[in-house]
């Protein structure tokens, strides 16, 4: 069950955006083994002045074109698992809507198990 919320400068198509939304769903499903319609993302836009990032930090040439994607999610997956997230999402995002693996960002929050409620007001997986 993650939580994706990706963050982007204002300015892109609702195609694009979507292209987004569709690409981290599939490394999630593919890496995370994400079961179908666990879909939970948000956008959010910023203008230039709310969003700032180190355009060379560790070596990565970075662009205004930069896509920051927070998941939360359950602290299960082996550190292999999370690799192949980082690099799958790169691919996916590569191939549509077109990022380059340099502007894909992405932090990885592990929480317990039983500090989800999907609603209902029930901890479904305590």
């Amino acid at each position: 069950m993650p939580l994706a919320h990706i963050s982007l400068r204002t300015g892109k198509t609702d195609a694009y955006k979507q292209a987004i939304f569709d690409s981290v769903y599939l490394a999630l499903r593919e890496t995370f083994n994400v079961p179908e319609d666990d879909q939970f993302m948000t956008i959010t836009e910023h203008d230039a002045a709310n969003f700032r990032y180190g355009a060379s930090y560790l070596g990565v040439a970075r662009s205004d074109d930069l896509v920051f994607i927070q998941i939360t999610a359950n602290n299960t997956r082996t550190e292999a698992q999370k690799k192949a997230l980082f690099r799958r999402t790169a691919e996916l995002l590569g191939e549509n809507p077109g990022i380059r693996s340099e502007d894909v960002f992405v932090s990885l929050v592990e929480v317990l198990k039983e500090n989800w409620s999907l609603g209902n007001g029930l901890a479904q997986y305590a």
